[in-house]
């Protein structure tokens, strides 16, 4: 009766242990996730599903709210950018991402490759809104400083990418700069700097 007893109190003991076990492992991850994020990271991730979905200006009432808990959240400027270009409000998006650009160009450390991504995809979005309002010769400098910052971001999207997304290759940085220098080799009359049907599919970045 009594190693019956023991085996039983062995057995509850090594079901709490392992139950233990996971409930200490699971306070430890959210402890690990809770450190590793900075205020305002929950409403930008939460933007971005909005962002993905089309839900533009709900997209950008939390990325608002990511900026209120952490000003210039890199991700909520980004991200708050490029609903505002999906909604067509070319000034805004434009003044947001100068403020990006110059708030990265005084901050910005350089063994930070998150934040080199993110301004090299603030000068690819700002030269896809100076694209489209036909300041061609500003949108060929911001795509220029984007491939000198990370070549890797502004040669485009990868091939799985290309495989999961896209119908038909989309533009990049790198390839709208070569485009547009070459037209600007032409005699102004034989330029031609505008092609709508590839400049509609031009990707925006979202670092």
């Amino acid at each position: 009766m009594s190693r019956y007893f023991s085996q039983r109190v062995q057995k509850r003991f090594v079901i709490l242990m392992f139950l233990l076990t996971i409930v200490m492992f699971s306070i430890w991850v959210g402890v690990s996730w809770y450190q590793g994020s900075t205020p305002g990271d929950f409403e930008v991730r939460q933007g971005d599903i909005k962002l993905s979905d089309g839900a533009y200006e709900e997209a950008i009432e939390l990325f608002e709210r990511a900026l209120a808990a952490q000003p210039d959240h890199r991700g909520a400027l980004h991200g708050k950018a490029a609903a505002l270009i999906r909604l067509e409000r070319y000034d805004d998006a434009e003044a947001l991402l100068s403020y990006l650009i110059d708030f990265l160009n005084r901050t910005l450390e350089d063994d930070d490759p998150t934040g080199i991504g993110a301004l090299s995809a603030a000068y690819t979005n700002r030269g896809i809104i100076r694209d489209r309002r036909g300041r061609h010769r500003e949108a060929y400098e911001d795509y220029v400083k984007a491939v000198e910052i990370d070549y890797d971001l502004a040669d485009g999207p990868s091939w799985i990418e290309h495989l999961l997304y896209y119908e038909h290759e989309p533009s990049s940085a790198l390839k709208r700069a070569q485009y547009l220098y070459k037209q600007f080799q032409l005699p102004e009359a034989e330029r031609l700097l505008t092609l709508p049907e590839q400049d509609d599919v031009q990707r925006m970045y979202k670092p």
